[in-house]
């Protein structure tokens, strides 16, 4: 997993709240498991006019000009603000593949639902909760300027505008350093992998016969 310890990125503003993990990433292309390829199907049914399929060379499909991600201004987005709710819906995994594949490495909203949050942080991608008030703000002058870019800095747990304000964010201490480390739960695991294999050792002696 790659690590997280600051971005300056481009915003982009996707001004709905309870957005679920099928409007996300649709349900059609949840019969792969492979982490990538996954971002030209982001919010498919928002962004494209025609149904979207696996595999499927999205290079002439016919998008819808008004959604946010379609629009020249936000290309190359690595943030994304969001409203209430982000997330939510069914468990699929897929959603914070989809979001990361199509480059964006930190999501900023008032809040989200649970298991899209932890999924987040075992993908390299940082969820932020901040106050609706700020988030209001935050779109407003999104909006209004073009190019806005936030400071993300993960070691500092802050938020920094154009303007030098910044804000405040609350993470977990654990979930912290597996991010900046870049540690999944397999890279977790693998920490202790000489403390495992002297254990098959001695349950390979203790038991021949299981293995």
């Amino acid at each position: 997993m790659q690590a997280f310890t600051s971005i300056k990125g481009l915003v982009a503003p996707l001004d709905r709240a309870n957005v679920d993990t099928d409007a996300i990433i649709p349900k059609q292309f949840l019969k792969s498991i492979k982490r990538t390829g996954y971002g030209p199907f982001l919010f498919d049914e928002w962004r494209y006019k025609d149904v979207g399929q696996p595999e499927m060379d999205c290079t002439d499909r016919p998008k819808r000009s008004k959604f946010v991600l379609n629009q020249p201004r936000y290309q190359g987005a690595s943030i994304l603000l969001a409203r209430e709710n982000f997330g939510c819906g069914s468990s699929r995994e897929h959603a914070p593949w989809a979001l990361l594949d199509f480059g964006f490495r930190c999501i900023v909203a008032p809040s989200f639902a649970d298991i899209f949050y932890n999924n987040c942080f075992k993908n390299g991608i940082l969820p932020i909760v901040l106050d609706g008030q700020i988030m209001d703000r935050l779109f407003a002058e999104c909006a209004a300027t073009e190019g806005y870019a936030l400071n993300v800095n993960l070691e500092s747990q802050t938020v920094t505008t154009p303007s030098a304000e910044s804000f405040s964010f609350d993470i977990d201490a654990f979930r912290k350093q597996c991010l900046l480390k870049g540690l999944d739960d397999i890279g977790l695991t693998l920490q202790e992998s000489a403390a495992i294999r002297e254990y098959e050792a001695e349950r390979k002696s203790e038991a021949p016969w299981l293995f």
